[in-house]
Parts: structure tokens; C-alpha cells; sequence
């Protein structure tokens, strides 16, 4: 039995939304402090925390499938479904790339538009701002949502049909990722072929686990809560191990050298999405008001992330890179409290001032 209702609003999907925003947020602050000459002692320390926090894709696509999991597996409805998705997902996304191709284009990552067909490919590419490439690849699993709802429908009549797809989809993503590392990061198609980087097959386990993470709730949360020392260990030891792949690099430290897709990252993801989940299920087993909080927060948790290398770039530009230069911790620091803040505060004006216009403008055009 569990501990807590899922009739509440907060769920284990919000706290990795959470997190993982949060987290990605830090990663474009470093990735932009590492643009000067700092120390390799500096560059260490800032690898270091890239690692850490190298967790906030796979994070983000298991929390969205547990959650659209729990709300719609029973009674979801695709065109409903979608028209929703559109309104809250794909409307920001087509705005927010906007932005940056027009205002900030410096940001644009591979090539720069010249002409309407460049523009229109940067466009649906990713490669808009550093971190765009994510909204092409979680796009796909709403397009896909079926495909996920089939998978939680099948496997809820039997365990053994959660164990099946659970070892399949093991089996092909490891089998997957390994092709990925062996051809494409650093082999042969590095150049060709890093668009895959944004391919859903790229994530697709953690959107699987995630919808299987929901259907069998209790079983899951029950391990999460048992094993969660051992949780530790293993987060201990592959930590270590990518840190040490990265190094092996040697200087100056290139952040592209720490991708999703490699067997050590994927253990290491998951070690963490794991950790995450216990402590979700201990805040919610026990009632925590900051359950509320952290619901809330989530709910914006992906308008913020669209615009938060929009805000890096302006606090950049308004004195934060002299700031970094002359205090680098300091200077990552502020970068990163100031992205944090004016992400989410610009999120929430945002949806605000729509929510007036939504209730005026239909007022005063039937006056």
C-alpha cells in the first residue's frame, strides 16, 4: 500500500523537472564562463560540476512520461491531447526560438542562417541557442505519446510483460548508444550524423522507464526507498568513471567531450533519476508543503528552460563576463542565481499577461 495518494497534484515527474531544469540552467552558465581563459585548475573544477549536473535531458523525458503517464493512460485521447500539448509546449517553443534567431542569433550552435531556407532549417533544428537541440528531441516523444500509452496499456495486465519490454528496451538502447559512441562522438559520422544527438531513439529508455516507472508505482517506489544506499554507491563510482573519461581528453577541457551517450553516462543518468525519485517519494510519503512548491515550480519548469540562455546572454552582455573574468565563482555564482530567477519570473509574467489577454481581448471584441 502506498504511503501517499496520487490524487495529488505533486507527483515523483515534477521533482525531475524540477531538478532538471534547475540543473540545466548551470550548465549554459558554464558553458559560457569556459569561454574565457581560465586556469586548468578552474577548468577541472568547472568539468567537474558539468558532470554532476549532467543528468537534466534523461531527467526531464522520464519525469514527462511518468507524469502524462499517470494523468492520461487511462482516458487519453490524442486530438485532445495534442491540442493541449500545442497550446503549452509547442506555441512557447515556436516563440522562444524566434527570439533568439532574431535577437540573439549569436547563440546559434554549427552554422548561422544567410537566407530564408537556413533560417527555417535552424528553426527546426535545434540549433538556435545551446540549448535547443532538447526541444526538438522531447517534441517528438509528445508527437509519439501513443506509442507510449500503448506500451503502459499492454504491460499494466502483467509484471511479465513490464519485465519483457523493460529487458528490450535495455538491450536496444545500450545496443544503440554503443553505435552511437563507436561512430558518431568522435568516429567516423561526427560530423555528418550529430543530428542523432536530438533523435528520440536517443532518449527513448528513459521515456520508456519513466511510463513503466508509473504502472508499476508501488513495486518501483518500493525499491527506490529500499535500495537507495546502494543508490549512492553506484552514483559514487560512475560519477568517478565519466569524470575520468572526460580528463582523458586533457586541456582545455571541451564540455561536447561529456555527452548523453555513452554506456558510463547512461548509468550514471539513471543512478540519478533514481536518487531523485526516493527523495520525491520520501517528501510525498511524508506530506511535505514544499510538495506544493515544487508542483508549481515544475509546472513552469519548461517555459523557463526556453528562455534561459536568453537571459545568460543579456546578464553576459550587462557586465556578468567582466564579472567572471575578475571572480570567476563568483561571476558563475550571480550568472546563475540571476538566469534562475529571471527564467522563471519571466515565465510566470508571461503566462499572466496571456491569461489576461486570453479573458480581455474576446471581451472587448464582442463589445
Amino acid at each position: 500500500m502506498e504511503k501517499f495518494s496520487h490524487s495529488s497534484d505533486t507527483d515523483i515527474g515534477d521533482y525531475l523537472k524540477l531538478f532538471a531544469c534547475t540543473a540545466v540552467m548551470l550548465q549554459t552558465v558554464l558553458a559560457f564562463a569556459l569561454k574565457l581563459t581560465v586556469s586548468e585548475t578552474s577548468q577541472i573544477f568547472i568539468g567537474i560540476i558539468y558532470n554532476l549536473i549532467k543528468f537534466t535531458a534523461p531527467a526531464f523525458i522520464f519525469g514527462i512520461l511518468y507524469t502524462t503517464t499517470r494523468k492520461t493512460i487511462l482516458t487519453g485521447r490524442y486530438q485532445p491531447y495534442l491540442k493541449q500539448q500545442w497550446h503549452s509546449l509547442f506555441v512557447p517553443t515556436i516563440w522562444w526560438t524566434m527570439i533568439y534567431l532574431l535577437i540573439t542569433p549569436d547563440l546559434q550552435q554549427v552554422h548561422h542562417y544567410d537566407d530564408l531556407k537556413t533560417f527555417l532549417w535552424q528553426f527546426v533544428n535545434g540549433n538556435a541557442a545551446p540549448h535547443l537541440w532538447y526541444n526538438t528531441m522531447m517534441l517528438q516523444f509528445i508527437l509519439l505519446m501513443p506509442l507510449f500509452w500503448l506500451i503502459g496499456r499492454w504491460c499494466a495486465t502483467s509484471t511479465k510483460r513490464g519485465l519483457l519490454v523493460a529487458s528490450i528496451t535495455a538491450i536496444v538502447y545500450l545496443a544503440w548508444i554503443i553505435f552511437y559512441d563507436q561512430e558518431v562522438f568522435h568516429g567516423p559520422q561526427m560530423v555528418h550524423w550529430y543530428l542523432l544527438d536530438r533523435f528520440f531513439l536517443s532518449f527513448l529508455a528513459y521515456g520508456i522507464f519513466g511510463t513503466l516507472a508509473w504502472q508499476y508505482r508501488q513495486a518501483v517506489n518500493r525499491f527506490f526507498r529500499t535500495w537507495w544506499p546502494i543508490g549512492c554507491l553506484i552514483f559514487l563510482g560512475s560519477f568517478y568513471w565519466i569524470n575520468n573519461e572526460l580528463f582523458q581528453f586533457g586541456f582545455p577541457i571541451m564540455l561536447t567531450n561529456a555527452p548523453y551517450y555513452k554506456p558510463t553516462m547512461v548509468l550514471y543518468d539513471l543512478t540519478v533519476i533514481s536518487l531523485i525519485a526516493a527523495l520525491a517519494i520520501t517528501q510525498l510519503d511524508h506530506r511535505s508543503p514544499v510538495n506544493r512548491v515544487v508542483h508549481l515550480l515544475a509546472v513552469f519548469a519548461y517555459k523557463a528552460f526556453l528562455s534561459n540562455a536568453f537571459w545568460t546572454e543579456l546578464l553576459w552582455l550587462a557586465g556578468g563576463k567582466q564579472l567572471v573574468l575578475h571572480h570567476l565563482w563568483l561571476g558563475i555564482a550571480t550568472l546563475y542565481l540571476g538566469t534562475w530567477l529571471l527564467s522563471f519570473a519571466s515565465a510566470f509574467a508571461i503566462h499572466f499577461v496571456w491569461q489576461k489577454l486570453s479573458v480581455t481581448i474576446p471581451n472587448f471584441a464582442g463589445n
